[in-house]
């Protein structure tokens, strides 16, 4: 395998439908590092969930970052995945109880799964579907008929080492041939676990898609990278108030938050504390920590 923490995107140059192909290795190895899994289900489903978060984030045309957070009432609470329009990715699970293995459907319960896009200039924008099929994919196939109206299909996979997803997409705002969609649909549908964990792109889409003229472009790299910073942390903690801290000061010397996506760690000792109180952090610096 040569193709690792990569994104490709392609092109059906003589159909109204576009591709995009992502396999995430140490990206994937290093997001999971710090999270908690109760069973092989659940890394799954967030391998699954980073790898959808990085071929969303491809189809906005803005910088900014794209969100994926599933909630529902079963054992497993939460899942959350973010890519941003530069493919840096992180991710978190957050379960309660005994989780038996099964579909994200009987591990979640009743919920819904939120998809935010969040511009760096301008509002961000939400849309929610229900927690009703067995699988991340259909749910985001779902979404994007319903919210969207745009055919489109994927497909997620993900183990211990690999975590690999395709997509296929009609483009917005022209006229769609039922039949070639259903041929590219078709094809793409034959695609294996086998075949997007271990083979490279061009391969992959030969065997797809060979009677087809597909442009591929240029490889995009994913790394993961989380935006925690103290100064972030400060804004939250100047946001519960005096009392509320001093309460905190008078059980323990320190105030520690850990960012539950990379495990990085902050402490705010009481000088720390009434500094940040006689004066409030402003703006929205913050360094993005690396691994």
């Amino acid at each position: 395998m040569s193709e690792k923490d990569c994104l490709k995107r392609f092109l059906f140059e003589e159909l109204p439908i576009r591709g995009e192909w992502v396999r995430l290795q140490d990206s994937w190895l290093q997001a999971k590092e710090f999270q908690s899994f109760a069973n092989s289900a659940v890394e799954n489903q967030l391998g699954q969930a980073l790898t959808a978060a990085v071929l969303l984030s491809a189809t906005i045309k803005f910088k900014g970052s794209m969100i994926l957070q599933a909630q529902g009432s079963g054992a497993l609470k939460a899942l959350v995945a973010q890519s941003t329009h530069d493919r840096k990715i992180r991710g978190l699970v957050r379960s309660e109880g005994e989780l038996e293995t099964g579909t994200i459907k009987q591990m979640m319960g009743k919920g819904h799964l939120a998809l935010t896009i969040e511009p760096e200039a301008g509002e961000p924008y939400q849309g929610i579907v229900a927690l009703e099929q067995d699988h991340l994919a259909g749910m985001l196939e779902t979404y994007f008929q319903q919210s969207e109206q745009l055919k489109t299909r994927l497909w997620l996979f993900a183990d211990n080492h690999c975590a690999a997803g395709l997509l296929i997409q009609e483009l917005p705002g022209q006229a769609e041939n039922k039949e070639d969609w259903e041929r590219i649909e078709m094809l793409a549908n034959t695609v294996t676990e086998e075949e997007l964990l271990n083979l490279d792109s061009d391969e992959m889409l030969y065997r797809l898609f060979n009677e087809e003229k597909v442009r591929v472009f240029d490889p995009e790299s994913v790394n993961f990278s989380c935006s925690c910073s103290r100064h972030k942390i400060s804004h939250t903690l100047t946001s519960l108030g005096r009392e509320e801290l001093e309460a905190i000061l008078q059980e323990r010397e320190t105030i520690a938050a850990d960012c539950q996506f990379c495990g990085r760690q902050f402490e705010f000792d009481r000088v720390d504390v009434e500094n940040l109180l006689r004066n409030p952090p402003t703006g929205e610096k913050g360094t993005e920590t690396q691994h």
